[in-house]
């Protein structure tokens, strides 16, 4: 993948997040505060905990951090896979935004 490749990608992704957000606090679901710094974006929470997703350009991933754990996601040609084999991005975002919201909240893609 060329550099252009995966930026065309982790915009979409960072894109797809924010509009997950926005959907999410439309509904009343939860409120999710998005801030968007470059190519970061940080998920505030009512109980302040915080998911923080940002972009390793050299690397050519997109890392996860929240209270589970880190993670780093390549895109495969069709999604967003954890390096160790740990699933899908959209998947592990709202299994960690439930989590840590405490109100089940879906991201797709």
């Amino acid at each position: 993948m060329t550099d252009l490749e995966f930026l065309d990608h982790a915009e979409k992704l960072l894109l797809a997040v924010e509009r997950s957000c926005d959907r999410i606090n439309d509904a009343g679901e939860v409120d999710v505060d998005n801030q968007r710094s470059g190519g970061m974006v940080t998920l505030t929470f009512p109980n302040r905990s915080q998911i923080i997703i940002n972009l390793q350009k050299p690397l050519h991933e997109v890392w996860m951090a929240a209270r589970s754990g880190g993670y780093h996601y390549r895109f495969d040609g069709a999604a967003w896979q954890d390096t160790k084999g740990a699933g899908e991005f959209f998947e592990r975002l709202s299994q960690d935004a439930t989590q840590q919201s405490g109100a089940p909240i879906r991201f797709t893609a």
